[in-house]
């Protein structure tokens, strides 16, 4: 980015000296004005800027600090903005209105300096790339191709949907695991309550009795001393390996590993799979429809999923179509898709439709998900509640047996 060596004058009127960065000189202008200074003598050059920090510090600390957006309030944020911009109005002045209509001052002045960002000189995708927390490459590029295009408002509308529905694909995800949780969560705390409070007290009964104890009521006993004694190094020990297994997934190894593993489990697996080709294909779905190359959106689409074995697969399959095969054969090699999804895409190949039968795929694969997700927990649910019932149906009857034989006893007598 050219230098340029600068004299301006402030509010109070006296003369100040610079050297900045800027595109070109209206852009060094903007951000003159900016500050509150008037340029007076502006000169482009090869100079020093003083005081520049070092550009890995500086990255390392604005990623620390960099501003964040809910996926709600981006969702209305790229609506008013594909409003404003299809009815003609210029971008800077579009900006502006968004950023005044914004009821949260961080979303407002993030949208204030995207808008200082396009003065200075720069696109609006450019600008968007400033902030990576908020804007991901998806959006980047999308909004790129709309602005090449001509078809910006358009290309908003979709993004703004398209964040509306993976925001709601991620609420039934964590809706649809908050009650098999809870249900764990309240099982292991009821058996955990049972074997080291509740039980010890009933069987120190039988103790006292000096009688010989049935086997299952001797293993009560023996399992209730046991989390009695230790319930508190078991849920240490528990915490421990979590962390551990937390911090070995941070390996890269170790986690292709278990997402290769989680790919190959029987209902996991399916869910798995479910889950990251619907987040393909409708990412691959828009990117397509706002005139994205497809080899550059099938590398974005990837960048959106979680598994890396299913990302290095379908990293493959885009430089097979780079090196000239079809999309839907390219996409039959990684083992991930449904025949149906295959058969569709491979339609839309042929006859020229490809983005509306990308569309169509993503829909059925987002279907397919939510199916899986639900036998998934069909299955889990019942198991939980027969375990937990088979657990206390145990403690029962090893309490009723010594009782069942002193009756016994004393009937003798």
């Amino acid at each position: 980015m050219p230098t340029f060596k600068y004299t301006a004058l402030n509010a109070s009127g006296k003369q100040t000296k610079g050297v900045l960065e800027a595109e070109n000189s209206k852009a060094l202008k903007n951000i003159l004005k900016e500050q509150g200074l008037i340029p007076v003598e502006i000169k482009e050059g090869s100079f020093t800027v003083k005081n520049k920090q070092n550009k890995n510090e500086t990255s390392f600390f604005s990623s620390l600090f960099q501003p964040s957006m809910s996926a709600s309030s981006l969702t209305l944020i790229t609506r008013q903005i594909a409003t404003l911009v299809a009815s003609s109005m210029p971008i800077e002045e579009t900006l502006r209105a968004v950023a005044q209509q914004c009821e949260n001052p961080k979303h407002a002045n993030i949208v204030s300096s995207i808008r200082n960002k396009v003065c200075e000189g720069l696109s609006l995708a450019e600008a968007l790339k400033k902030f990576p927390r908020v804007f991901d490459d998806l959006y980047v590029s999308m909004v790129a191709a709309g602005e090449k295009s001509g078809r910006l408002d358009e290309v908003l509308l979709r993004l703004a949907d398209y964040t509306e529905s993976k925001q709601e694909l991620k609420g039934k995800l964590m809706q649809a695991m908050i009650y098999p949780t809870m249900l764990t969560l309240v099982a292991i705390s009821v058996i955990g309550l049972l074997l080291s409070s509740v039980v010890p007290k009933v069987v120190e009964q039988f103790v006292h009795l000096k009688a010989q104890l049935p086997g299952s009521t001797r293993m009560l006993i023996a399992i209730s001393d046991f989390v009695k004694d230790y319930g508190i190094f078991i849920v240490l020990s528990c915490g421990v390996v979590v962390t551990l297994f937390l911090m070995a997934m941070k390996n890269a190894e170790f986690k292709r590993k278990m997402h290769g593993l989680y790919l190959r489990l029987p209902v996991i697996g399916k869910v798995t799979k479910s889950l990251n080709t619907a987040r393909y294909a409708s990412t691959l779905s828009i990117l397509h429809a706002s005139a994205v190359p497809l080899i550059e959106g099938m590398h974005i689409s990837c960048d959106t999923l979680s598994n890396v074995i299913a990302k290095k697969l379908l990293k493959d399959a885009a430089e097979s179509v780079r090196e000239g095969r079809g999309l839907a054969r390219s996409l039959t090699d990684t083992k991930l898709f449904t025949p149906m999804m295959l058969h569709m895409i491979s339609s839309g190949e042929k006859s020229g439709e490809l983005e509306n039968m990308l569309g169509r795929a993503a829909q059925i694969q987002s279907n397919e998900f939510k199916r899986n997700v639900q036998m998934a927990l069909s299955i889990f649910e019942p198991l939980l509640i027969i375990s937990m019932a088979g657990v206390v149906l145990f403690i029962v009857i090893s309490i009723l047996q010594p009782l069942m034989q002193m009756n016994s006893m004393v009937s003798g007598r």
